[in-house]
């Protein structure tokens, strides 16, 4: 067996060309990258027009698809973390956008709903939100989304398994 001191330059050279990698080629560094862009405009929108974050955001945004929903599955449909989640919850509530309810399926939770404040800010950004939407992807065709969505939930399903 040849010691590593023993390798040639030439080999070495050969192997660090072969085990190389470009960050900026690297496909799940540009999908953080590119999601990261995308996340930071709509944050910089959703604090200046609605005072805020993208957690909240979120948070609102999930509640409104449910009627009353635990942080647990909250985090679990945003792969958001628990602190995440409980820090966006308690601002939210503090606020009066959001509300806390029994949990009759689970005394140890609570189920979140949107206050009449908050369903009434989700219906403020919802708009706001397509807008945003439309001028980062506008420039792309329908089949071309389409495709595209496609992709991700095949990328989210392999990645998940």
């Amino acid at each position: 067996m040849q010691k590593r001191s023993e390798i040639s330059s030439g080999a070495v050279a050969d192997l660090t060309q072969a085990t190389r990698l470009l960050l900026d080629d690297f496909l799940p560094y540009r999908l953080s990258f590119t999601s990261n862009l995308v996340s930071e405009a709509i944050a910089r929108a959703y604090e200046a027009l609605f005072g805020l974050r993208i957690p909240e955001w979120r948070l609102i945004a999930v509640i409104a698809e449910h009627d009353g929903i635990t942080q647990q599955a909250i985090g679990l449909r945003t792969r958001m973390d628990k602190v995440t989640v409980s820090r966006a919850a308690v601002s939210l509530t503090e606020r009066g956008l959001i509300e806390r309810r029994p949990n009759p399926e689970d005394r140890r939770s609570h189920l979140l709903v949107l206050g009449p404040t908050g369903r009434r800010l989700y219906a403020e950004i919802v708009p706001k939100a397509l807008e945003l939407e439309a001028r980062v992807f506008g420039a792309f065709t329908q089949a071309e989304l389409d495709f595209f969505q496609s992709m991700l939930r095949r990328i989210e399903k392999i990645a998940g398994s």
